[in-house]
C-alpha cells in the first residue's frame, strides 16, 4: 500500500524470509561460517539456536545457497514427525525412495547405500532439521543412530539441528546424553545490538529500492527499545511506521510516528491512551498539591519535634 509513496519497489519490512533482504550482522556471519565449517570438515553433528525471530531459518537459507554443487542436502521443516516419518522425509529429500514398502531396516539400508554410493563418488550429504525442538525423543535417538553411518575415517551425513533455545535444554536430559556428546559444533544467536538495528532497517529499505522514506534518531532509539534487538519484532514496527508516514503524509519516520505503530500492534486504542494520558495530567498536580498542603499541616508539630529532640540530646 505505502511503497509506490515512499518510492520503494516493494515491501522492506516483510515478516517471511528472504535472502534478499538478509542482513548479516557479525553474529549470524559468525554463525554461518560455523554451519559452513561443520558441514565442509564432516564434524557430523552441528546445533544452531537462536530466539523466535532471531534470523534462523534465514540463515538455514543462506547456508543452503553457500553449499557446493557437490553436497545433497536433506531440509525437514516439518519436526513432528515420528522416527519413521522421519526417515521417510529423508529418503525422500534426497530422491532415495524405497523401491518396495519396507521396516525401519529397509529404510536405513537405503540410506545407507545412498551414503556409501555418495561418498564414493566424492560428494558429501547434509542433513537440515528446522524447529528441531519440536523432535520427538525417538526421533532424536533415531537421529544419533544416523550418525552410525560412516566409513573408518569420514562421517557419511553432516547433521544440523536447528531451534530455539530449548532445544539445548533438551539435548541436555540424561536420556540424550549419547546424542549430546556427538556434537561438536555449536552456536547461539543473539538479537541485534543498537547500531546493527540501525544498519539492519537502513539494509532493508536500501535492498527495496532506497526510496524517499527517513527514519530519525528518536524513531531508530524507539523502535530499538520496543524489540529488543529482534529482526522480527523490529520488520513489525517498522512495517507499521512506514504505513502511519503514509496515512499522515510524511516521509520522515520519528519518535512519535513509531510510539503511534506500536500503539497499533499493541491493540491499544490511541483513544484509551489519550484519555490515560490526561488522567495523569489531573491527578499528578493534585497529589503535588496535597503532598505540600500536608508538609504546611505537620509543620508546626514536626518543628516542635525536632525542637524537643535537640533539647534533649543537649
Amino acid at each position: 500500500m505505502y511503497t509506490a509513496y515512499h518510492g520503494l519497489r516493494e515491501n522492506p519490512f516483510n515478516l517471511t524470509p528472504d535472502y534478499r533482504y538478509f542482513f548479516f550482522s557479525s553474529r549470524h556471519r559468525e554463525a554461518l561460517n560455523h554451519l559452513l565449517y561443520g558441514i565442509h570438515e564432516r564434524k557430523g553433528f552441528i546445533v544452531l539456536t537462536g530466539g523466535i525471530g532471531t534470523g534462523k531459518t534465514t540463515i538455514c537459507r543462506a547456508l543452503l545457497a553457500s553449499l557446493e554443487d557437490s553436497v545433497d542436502t536433506a531440509l525437514v521443516f516439518n519436526s513432528f514427525l515420528s522416527d519413521m516419518e522421519l526417515l521417510g522425509a529423508i529418503l525422500h529429500e534426497l530422491g532415495a525412495k524405497l523401491e518396495m514398502p519396507g521396516g525401519k531396516k529397509a529404510h536405513i539400508d537405503r540410506l545407507n547405500k545412498f551414503l556409501l554410493d555418495n561418498f564414493s563418488a566424492g560428494r558429501n550429504t547434509v542433513l537440515v532439521i528446522d524447529e528441531a525442538q519440536n523432535l520427538s525423543y525417538s526421533a532424536l535417538e533415531q537421529i544419533r543412530m544416523l550418525s552410525n553411518l560412516e566409513t573408518e575415517r569420514e562421517k557419511l551425513i553432516q547433521i544440523v539441528l536447528i531451534g530455539q533455545p530449548e532445544l539445548e535444554d533438551i539435548l541436555a536430559s540424561p536420556s540424550l546424553k549419547q546424542l549430546n556428546d556427538r556434537i561438536t559444533v555449536r552456536f547461539a544467536l543473539n538479537a541485534l545490538s543498537r547500531d546493527e538495528c540501525r544498519e539492519y532497517i537502513s539494509h532493508r529499505l536500501n535492498a527495496a529500492g532506497g526510496g524517499s522514506i527517513r527514519f530519525s534518531g528518536m524513531a531508530h532509539r524507539v523502535i530499538y527499545r520496543a524489540s529488543r534487538g529482534n529482526p522480527r519484532h523490529i520488520n513489525a514496527i517498522c512495517d507499521r511506521a512506514l504505513l502511519v508516514a503514509y496515512v499522515k503524509n510524511r516521509s520522515l519516520v520519528d519518535g512519535k510516528t513509531v510510539r503511534n505503530a506500536l500503539v497499533d500492534l499493541r491493540g491499544v486504542p490511541a483513544r484509551r491512551r489519550s484519555s490515560l494520558r490526561r488522567l495523569l495530567l489531573v491527578l499528578i498536580p493534585v497529589f503535588l498539591s496535597t503532598a505540600a498542603g500536608l508538609i504546611l499541616f505537620y509543620r508546626n508539630e514536626l518543628t516542635e519535634v525536632f525542637l524537643n529532640l535537640k533539647t534533649y540530646l543537649t
